[in-house]
């Protein structure tokens, strides 16, 4: 073994280095005639339906402690010991959030097929 060090770095990195250099003004791609009316509406069908999951997530963080102060009497229920007031607000949104997650993109990518 030699007392020289060496840089090991990745080959992307030489890639990295030459985005970087590249001064040009970025422009987004442009869309054949044709394709336009179709991307149109499907950034709308899309932006719909991502409003539509939205709500939906809004309604969950706004309406779970709505649902607790409407109903006081979750918090003398237990579950395995822990008052449901306290179990309600944790374990409930996140689950609930990946299932929107999930439904959301399976709703997007079907927009997208049709």
């Amino acid at each position: 073994m030699t007392g020289r060090r060496v840089a090991v770095t990745s080959p992307q990195t030489r890639l990295a280095h030459a985005r970087r250099r590249y001064r040009g003004r970025w422009r987004p791609t442009t869309l054949d005639p044709a394709e336009a009316p179709r991307a149109v509406a499907l950034y709308r069908v899309q932006l719909r339906r991502a409003i539509g999951a939205l709500a939906l997530l809004f309604t969950l963080i706004f309406g779970l402690p709505l649902l607790l102060a409407v109903w006081p009497s979750l918090g003398g229920l237990r579950v395995f010991g822990i008052p449901a007031s306290w179990l309600i607000p944790v374990a409930v949104p996140f689950p609930a959030m990946v299932a929107l997650g999930f439904w959301h993109l399976r709703r997007a990518e079907r927009a997208e097929e049709q």
